[in-house]
């Protein structure tokens, strides 16, 4: 088993529990005989601490930022305690460990506020995905599309998918074309909206669906519109309008 606990759950009620965890090296803060590591993964951070005894192996297999970590220990309760996250109360006296992945120094600091720009973080996306304000961007988007799947569902709606492989239909934007390999000289297009299909549904008796669905314009950049973008689109049919 790689892990027991993720990085972000362990507490003080935890206290004296054996535990292993793996994750991202975050920082290394040597002191002397002693070595305290942050230890990140999706769920948060936890401080480690290697004793004297594990410091030597340290010094014949460093760490850095970024290496992928595996750790066992027990929990303790931290005489210098971080109010600034969740699991500030707390540390893993290391036991043992072992180094599942190295890694190259880090092209920026993947931090809340990073040193690196844009164009730097769009190369190394990977990296960036890893740092906090991307991670609940992510977060929130995952949230916001299952608050709208559990209302629509309770409404009565169904999530319908449909391809995106199409004819290409006569709207304003242009199409991305798709060329098939097996069918030299014909393409596909890319459809622009979701509402491509929504005849042959309501003609079906699907009377209420919805999709959360990429849409497709080969168009120059708009300031609320891009190449590629998602949208919700709902359909219903035997309803009338209600007046408030």
């Amino acid at each position: 088993m790689y892990r027991t606990h993720t990085c972000g759950e362990l507490r003080l009620a935890n206290k004296g529990t054996e535990t292993t965890l793996a994750g991202w090296v975050q920082t290394v803060r040597k002191f002397g005989a002693i070595t305290f590591i942050d230890l990140r993964d999706r769920y948060g951070i936890t401080q480690l601490l290697f004793g004297e005894e594990l410091n030597k192996q340290l010094e014949e297999n460093p760490l850095g930022r970024e290496f992928v970590l595996q750790a066992t220990g027990t929990v303790n309760e931290r005489s210098n305690k971080n109010s600034n996250i969740p699991t500030g109360d707390i540390e893993i006296t290391v036991t043992s460990f072992k180094i599942l992945n190295k890694s190259a120094v880090p092209p920026f600091t993947i931090e809340d506020k990073t040193d690196g720009g844009d164009d730097l973080r769009m190369k190394y996306r990977f990296m960036d995905l890893r740092r906090n304000p991307v991670k609940k961007n992510i977060e929130l988007r995952y949230a916001v599309n299952r608050a709208a799947r559990n209302y629509l569902h309770n409404q009565g709606f169904m999530d319908i998918e449909t391809p995106f492989l199409i004819k290409s239909t006569p709207e304003g934007a242009r199409d991305f074309v798709v060329p098939s390999r097996m069918n030299p000289g014909q393409f596909y297009a890319l459809p622009q909206s979701p509402q491509t299909f929504k005849q042959l549904l309501m003609v079906s008796g699907y009377d209420r669906y919805y999709q959360i669905v990429k849409c497709f314009r080969d168009e120059d950049l708009r300031a609320d519109r891009q190449p590629e973008f998602t949208q919700i689109d709902c359909e219903m049919a035997f309803v009338e309008q209600k007046i408030f």
